[in-house]
């Protein structure tokens, strides 16, 4: 009993210790993977079969002579160990007395910055490896500005090899007032430095007796007793809603994980986006009820009134509101292999909530090794700018800097649901922002002289095409309807932005007051060439079947639209094969029911100047006339 009573206790014991997430960043070859090794074995956290493992294959495949590579306790991939270096990020969990952690081992190459970004999205804590040969070094000032940019607190630089320096006191002290002076640029709270040998074990689990003259704690206890228990805010209470609870008529819980803030029964609580308000009933947690939850529990929350909530929305505080907001600046970490495609409609992943969202502006990208600012036009995989989002409906954030959890989001492909970008809010637009991106002179200027913001090149990108009408004219019965309504259904197959114009759709509503006279023909078409113009100015090709008899009309059409983007197509159909198709039609209007009857009554005049002359029996090989035609012209498609 006496023994299952101890079990139980330190059973107990451990569950409450804390967790310290921490990630290793540094140059390569700066002993990163070789320190968590000697970390792990010091502190008698390897089991005898990985002890083993790990001494047969330092003989096999180790970097460290007749010694102990540690670091193969991390690099684990066939690439890592032939190469000596880390490429993916490797997690290792252990405990001791004190304190439980997660350590990331993040890659040092530049074309790994991703994999960092993935590795300190949660931790901590960063461990800063410098080679005490080579000092500050351009790494070095990326990974802290990376460590920096997430948001992480506390930073150890740990100035590794130092036994290759022989101990020296004064190496170790020019490197730490270098690196003291390139941290005043960047926000970073806490700092601490040590001195040690990954390979020999100094400074990591004990303490060195080569290096007498250093005073502070080794690593492991520095890790043991750093204080991190204020870095979460307990200030702001923010409940992102994951799943409505339901389990029984008489049960109707919100569950979630406490994003920041605490939240006790009894509270008054707003759901947005409704802003209705209603009291805490119960909070409900692994281990039953309990009277108040902190960041990071999931909970369950039943409220006092029955309101309208559901996945999305957000429990906070009345009195303590986020932004609400469709408009931020964000630092954006790209990652995906594609370069960012500016015109793309993103989903954003923002606690629990999704929307979609696009990237205005591109204010600069981040040279992640000399921290300038350089313009550009798109992002590259690994690189990080600062951006103007817009997202569909509002979004309830905070800035990173003050809460992590809800100023946090990543970008997602439409259509490859890959993971785009890795982003932390900075804040709202401020009313200065706005008012200049709405209202700067230039853009009075076209607003006032009614041109569009959206210049012809951004439409062409976005829609991959040429703004262009395709008149398909003549006689009723050659197959110009058909024509136009199964190239639309191509062209939309193929991916174009395409709209179809005809006579019986525009004379049900935008010319129903008009007949078939000269005159009032005349006018259809031309309110037609207006539509197909605003049509065209936006990038759109437009389909229009109209027999359109007169070539000065024509030429009219074709003055309005635009002649460069005017092209011509004639049905060429004898009146017969028209007869023969439109039987009815020609009848109506042989017996007189019908006046001013192309072909007939009218004169139609055969143009002289169409783009394409077509045959009406040739459908398939008609389209793909056109489609051949649009090609060579670079209307569609547009690379």
């Amino acid at each position: 009993m006496a023994l299952n009573t101890d079990i139980q206790a330190f059973l107990d014991q451990d569950q409450k210790k804390d967790l310290l997430r921490l990630l290793t960043a540094g140059s390569v070859d700066d002993g990163k993977s070789t320190l968590i090794g000697r970390l792990l074995f010091d502190s008698k956290k390897i089991y005898e079969d990985q002890l083993s493992a790990l001494e047969r294959d330092s003989k096999r495949v180790g970097h460290a002579g007749d010694n102990i590579d540690y670091a193969l306790l991390l690099d684990g991939l066939k690439a890592e160990r032939e190469q000596g270096i880390t490429i993916d990020v490797a997690y290792r969990y252990f405990s001791t007395n004190k304190r439980k952690f997660i350590i990331a081992d993040t890659p040092g190459h530049e074309q790994y910055t991703r994999n960092m970004v993935t590795g300190a999205s949660t931790a901590n804590l960063a461990i800063i490896l410098i080679d005490a040969r080579k000092g500050v070094i351009t790494q070095t000032r990326r990974h802290t500005f990376l460590v920096s940019l997430l948001g992480i607190k506390h930073i150890v630089l740990a100035v590794n090899k130092m036994d290759l320096v022989d101990y020296s006191q004064e190496v170790f002290d020019k490197i730490c007032d270098d690196y003291k002076n390139f941290v005043t640029r960047l926000s970073i709270p806490d700092l601490y430095f040590i001195p040690l040998s990954a390979l020999n074990g100094d400074n990591v689990v004990d303490d060195s007796v080569h290096m007498p003259w250093y005073h502070g704690k080794n690593l492991l206890r520095y890790l043991e007793e750093v204080h991190i228990s204020s870095d979460r805010n307990f200030d702001d209470f923010r409940f992102p809603v994951q799943y409505v609870l339901r389990p029984t008529l008489d049960f109707r819980g919100f569950s979630g994980k406490v994003a920041s803030g605490i939240i006790r029964k009894g509270d008054e609580v707003m759901v947005l986006p409704s802003r209705k308000t209603s009291t805490v009933s119960s909070i409900i947690t692994a281990d039953g009820q309990a009277d108040y939850a902190f960041p990071p529990q999931a909970a369950t929350l039943t409220l006092a009134d029955e309101i309208d909530i559901s996945r999305g929305d957000m429990l906070v505080h009345p009195e303590n509101l986020p932004r609400n907001e469709r408009q931020f600046e964000a630092m954006l970490v790209w990652m995906d292999e594609s370069t960012m495609d500016p015109f793309t409609q993103f989903y954003i992943k923002h606690t629990s909530n999704t929307t979609r969202a696009r990237v205005d502006q591109i204010r600069y990208r981040v040279d992640v090794n000399t921290l300038e600012h350089n313009a550009t036009q798109a992002l590259s995989l690994n690189e990080i700018g600062r951006v103007v989002i817009t997202t569909n409906k509002p979004l309830f954030f905070d800035p990173y800097h003050k809460n992590h959890s809800n100023g946090a989001f990543i970008l997602i492909h439409p259509i490859t649901h890959n993971t785009c970008a890795a982003g932390m809010i900075i804040d709202k637009m401020n009313a200065t922002d706005l008012s200049a991106r709405i209202a700067d002179p230039e853009s009075r200027r076209m607003v006032d002289g009614g041109k569009s913001l959206i210049s012809q090149d951004e439409l062409m990108k976005k829609y991959h095409q040429k703004g262009a009408t395709i008149w398909i004219a003549g006689l009723h019965g050659s197959g110009k309807n058909l024509l136009a309504y199964n190239l639309e259904r191509r062209l939309f197959d193929l991916g174009a932005t395409v709209v179809l114009l005809d006579g019986s759709t525009v004379r049900s509503g935008l010319t129903r007051e008009l007949d078939f006279s000269p005159a009032d023909r005349a006018e259809q078409l031309r309110r037609v060439a207006e539509v197909c113009k605003i049509l065209n100015d936006q990038g759109i090709i437009a389909i229009c079947s109209f027999i359109s008899p007169k070539n000065e009309i024509r030429s009219q059409v074709a003055n309005i639209v635009g002649n460069e983007r005017f092209h011509l197509v004639y049905m060429d159909a004898g009146l017969q094969y028209c007869k023969q198709n439109k039987p009815e039609l020609y009848q109506k209007a042989e017996e007189g029911k019908l006046a001013y009857f192309p072909g007939l009554d009218e004169t139609f005049d055969v143009p002289d100047n169409a783009k394409l002359l077509l045959k009406p029996e040739q459908l398939s090989e008609n389209i793909q006339t056109i489609l051949s035609y649009l090609q060579q012209q670079e209307i569609f498609p547009v690379d």
